[in-house]
């Protein structure tokens, strides 16, 4: 717990007992303190709490609350350029800390007792200030976590040649969890969520849902699952022995997509093809999603995807926490590299847990069209509301039944 916390806490409690010893003179008779006397020590600690928090609650020197995490010396430099807002240090993406020279990213760190860093180039030219004399080496990307859980550290600017899921996406996530505010350099805002802009720098939306949301979103996420196993449980059966007896191979298979800001989570679904269909073709779209014939699928298959019963173990991936009943459809990273590098700002649909269902799929838009599904994926995610969910999860119900009906 972080000191000026425990402070509040301490001063909060006393203050709390004072007014308890003042309400238990005028109701009781067991204390026999003069009334004056507790009033005034009461009112004492409360004004000295409130004005210890206030204290506490003032910002404290910029040049102590921000870092800059990047892959590129000389970007960090043209980033904290176009700040008004000082840094206390910086962290290359391929760095080690606790030595006098490092190795960072093409570049050799040498402390050479002046009040700056000195970054001698890897093909032996010339020495270069890597910044003025407040800036401090942190440590690599590994680094990051223990840096942002110190108490002076509240924002971070990710000045990365580009937006990969590996360094980047993970400083996200890494920022996410700490709660630290995030802003990235304007060569990466079309893969971010945005919530404005400072000097050459935009500030992302880390957390585009309240606290209320998520918490009210995670119980229907877990109520949905729960009584939608339990009802689907003779369906899942029945499923189970078709696809035994149609086709030699398992009755489900596994495959890796894409999670939260580029992570990756195991997805479980019905076996809709032949084992192995992507051991010749690899990772790719169905034929069926663009409305031709997919010669991978069999026949069983063929019904279960047509009435959307193959998605059904995905309700224990949201029991998991893994996905949420309503979201942006996760697909394999092969794939989702694909899209990536030919539409831009795909990577903004990471920015929520994946969904079973979302926008787009009840507007029959799948990934054959990814800039109408990217629209209404961060259209989703923009008005995102309990009664949004539940008016998506009926319109998903009525298409299932309906294909059901059609089918049978």
């Amino acid at each position: 717990m972080k000191q000026g916390r425990r402070c509040r806490l301490l001063v909060a409690g006393v203050a709390i007992c004072s007014v308890a010893l003042v309400a238990s003179e005028y109701l009781g008779h067991s204390f026999r303190s003069p009334r004056a006397t507790l009033m005034l020590a009461g009112t004492i600690v409360c004004s000295f709490s409130l004005l210890l928090a206030a204290i506490d609650r003032r910002p404290r020197s910029a040049v102590d609350r921000q870092i800059v995490v990047g892959d590129d010396t000389g970007r960090i430099e043209s980033v904290l350029d176009g700040t008004e807002r000082p840094a206390a240090g910086y962290i290359l993406s391929s760095g080690r800390r606790g030595d006098d020279t490092e190795s960072a990213g093409g570049y050799e760190r040498v402390d050479d007792g002046s009040a700056g860093t000195v970054v001698r180039l890897a093909d032996g030219g010339g020495a270069t200030r890597v910044r003025r004399d407040e800036l401090r080496y942190l440590g690599g990307v590994a680094d990051l976590s223990a840096v942002l859980a110190e108490p002076e550290v509240d924002r971070a600017i990710l000045a990365f040649s580009g937006p990969d899921r590996t360094a980047f996406f993970g400083a996200l996530s890494t920022c996410r969890r700490h709660g630290i505010s995030v802003a990235a350099s304007r060569e990466c805002a079309d893969a971010v969520l945005t919530k404005g802009s400072d000097g050459d720098t935009v500030e992302v939306d880390v957390e585009p849902w309240d606290r209320r949301s998520r918490v009210l979103k995670c119980l229907f996420d877990k109520t949905f699952a729960l009584a939608g196993l339990a009802a689907s449980a003779p369906i899942l059966l029945a499923v189970a022995v078709a696809i035994k007896l149609d086709s030699p191979g398992p009755v489900l298979y596994s495959q890796d997509r894409t999670a939260m800001f580029g992570e990756t989570f195991r997805i479980y679904k019905f076996r809709s093809m032949v084992t192995d269909a992507e051991t010749e073709s690899g990772a790719r779209l169905s034929d069926e999603d663009a409305g031709d014939v997919d010669p991978r699928v069999t026949r069983v298959g063929r019904v279960l995807r047509r009435t959307h019963l193959d998605e059904l173990p995905q309700l224990l991936s949201i029991l998991t926490g893994d996905m949420s009943v309503v979201g942006p459809r996760p697909e394999r990273p092969a794939i989702d590299a694909e899209i990536d590098a030919a539409v831009a700002g795909w990577p903004r649909r990471w920015f929520v847990k994946p969904g079973l269902t979302g926008l787009a799929q009840v507007n029959d838009v799948s990934s054959v069209n990814p800039e109408l599904k990217l629209r209404y994926d961060v259209e989703y995610i923009r008005r995102r509301s309990f009664a949004l969910d539940v008016r998506i999860v009926l319109e998903q119900l009525r298409t299932v039944l309906t294909d059901v009906y059609r089918v049978f």
